[in-house]
């Protein structure tokens, strides 16, 4: 058969592994990804638990870049440390191999039975997690039929001499190998189909021990180049510190071990006849080897990376806290002065995301929704940096009136960023669905929406006010807002059903979005109330426990 035919055969039964480990790993990010990410989150704590945690992560999601990249946000985020980072990404290393390992076996007649249990899960709509695991059974399914495929292919093209001539230059030099992988790998965004890919070549004689073996190194020093190019679009330089030194750790292993390559060749074939089996063998020892020679050493790697890469303070960025003064934590009611300060920004941040809302409601601006969003960041960094800030102070050293002022800064700072939230999760993707469906709101709705966005910015100014002034008159008419804001939210509705048994079309068609939009907008608004209204309502003894009326005892109680 002519060669480049042979060559869109090995490309296609490639892509079909590259497809299928996609559907597996969006399964699995679908079904578990948030439970994945807070398992992973919680064992961030320990270096020995952030091993074994990248070890399983990397496990179901068949993949160490999106361990790397989950990794790499907690930790430029501030929220773990270098140490149990470095840990994870020596486990996620491991964890790619055991996926290897699982797929060395010769378990392709299972590939029909994975695609049609796979096949029935998928079909059943009205179960999200039924679907997903579907999309895995499927996508398992297909990796193992890829790869007969390519065992096949192997079989039928081995001999052929174009393609023995073309891999025949490659495995001239283990270098060139090392080089040739790691850019295969950087493009496929997968380690373990480049591997598989080399058990294959490997199995047929089609590449040398020595060869295969240097395919594998490339391999595993591609796949430390995605969580750096992937992971560090920030500018921070702190940001790169773990992909690098997750890198400069397989760097130094590809090192030593082509040096010692000859020699491990000799051994991996003296101990493993089975060509695919050693490969897949020397891929998991080589990850393992490299963990337990670096693992002693993740302290002194990690000071190495933060005097390499040090954090950067961005003068410009709206997130950075300006207020919080570490000398003023000798003197504590300077530093809560600080921190309410601090909080005051805020409110200013809030009082953005609000001006804009009002104007995606107008506009339907998809770039301008996206930079509402990214406000949203900024208040939990400096929600984040106020809540370190003040819980580091000593208690032993605040008085009564300065514990209450503590969470008094606190409550603001915890309400005004639980608003955004709201705002961030809940109000914005009804915008953004709206724009999908080409839909617009009816001229009355979209103006109680407007009006009812200008109530909350001139609550949230009110709030910011008492926040500073601790004024009961102002903490009253706060506290009653809220009382007139769900008025004003009841009437809204009303509004919005006779328009609905008026006829109106563009009521209908946005009927949904119109009252979850109404629900969360009173949403925030209790969270602003909340945010300074209570507090001091509280200590004035005005504020009451329940809205719930009485009960007939309790009124002829004498």
């Amino acid at each position: 058969m002519y060669f480049p035919l042979t060559l869109i055969d090995l490309a296609g039964a490639v892509a079909l592994l590259l497809w299928g480990t996609h559907m597996v790993q969006t399964g699995i990010q679908k079904a578990f990804g948030p439970r994945l990410r807070s398992v992973l989150g919680h064992a961030l704590r320990d270096r020995w638990k952030a091993f074994a945690a990248g070890v399983g992560v990397t496990t179901a999601l068949q993949s160490s870049t999106a361990t790397g990249l989950m990794t790499t946000g907690f930790v430029a985020g501030g929220l773990v440390g270098l140490v149990p980072g470095l840990a994870v990404m020596l486990g996620a290393n491991v964890g790619t191999t055991l996926i290897v390992q699982a797929l060395s076996f010769d378990i392709a007649a299972m590939s029909p039975v994975l695609i049609l249990v796979g096949m029935m899960l998928f079909r059943r709509g009205t179960n999200a997690w039924a679907h997903d695991l579907g999309r895995v059974f499927i996508g398992l399914g297909l990796m193992l039929m890829a790869l007969h495929h390519l065992l096949e292919l192997m079989s039928r093209y081995g001999d052929s001499t174009a393609l023995r001539t073309l891999l025949g230059v490659v495995s001239t030099s283990p270098l060139l190998d090392v080089f040739l992988a790691a850019a295969l790998t950087w493009a496929a965004h997968s380690s373990v189909v480049i591997v598989l890919l080399v058990m294959s070549l490997a199995s047929q004689n089609i590449v040398p021990p020595e060869a295969a073996l240097a395919l594998v190194l490339g391999a595993n020093l591609g796949t430390a180049l995605n969580p750096l190019l992937e992971g560090t679009s920030s500018d921070d330089p702190a940001a790169r510190r773990l992909p690098m030194g997750n890198l400069l750790m397989r760097t130094v292993g590809v090192a030593v071990a082509l040096l010692l390559l000859p020699y491990i060749t000799e051994l991996c074939v003296q101990f493993q006849p089975d060509a695919a089996r050693r490969v897949a063998d020397f891929h998991t020892l080589f990850n393992v080897a490299v963990a337990l020679v670096f693992f002693p050493f993740l302290q002194p790697c990690a000071r190495l990376l933060q005097k390499v890469w040090p954090d950067r303070t961005d003068m410009a960025d709206p997130s950075r806290p300006l207020y919080l003064d570490p000398v003023a934590k000798e003197t504590p009611v300077v530093a809560i002065a600080s921190a309410a300060r601090e909080a005051m920004r805020l409110a200013d941040v809030m009082e953005d995301m609000l001006k804009g809302g009002r104007e995606a409601i107008a506009k339907g601006d998809r770039k301008l929704i996206a930079r509402i969003q990214r406000r949203d960041d900024v208040l939990d960094h400096l929600n984040n940096a106020i809540k370190a800030y003040l819980t580091s102070l000593d208690q032993h050293e605040l008085t009564e009136a300065d514990l209450q002022r503590l969470n008094e800064v606190l409550t603001f700072a915890m309400n005004i960023e639980q608003a955004g939230d709201v705002l961030d999760r809940n109000l914005l993707p009804h915008l953004r669905k709206r724009l999908e469906r080409g839909l617009s709101f009816s001229k009355a709705g979209e103006i109680e929406l407007i009006t009812m966005m200008d109530r909350l910015a001139i609550n949230l100014r009110m709030a910011a006010s008492l926040f500073m002034t601790q004024e009961p008159r102002i903490a009253r008419l706060l506290g009653e807002e809220k009382v007139a804001f769900r008025e004003a939210e009841t009437q809204a509705m009303k509004a919005h059903f006779q328009r609905l048994r008026d006829g109106h079309i563009d009521t209908a068609q946005t009927s949904a979005l119109h009252l979850d939009m109404l629900r969360d907008m009173k949403l925030i608004n209790s969270h602003i109330v909340a945010a300074a209204a209570y507090p001091v309502l509280q200590r004035s003894g005005e504020l009451l426990s329940s809205r719930m009326a009485p009960s007939s005892e309790e009124t002829k109680a004498p």
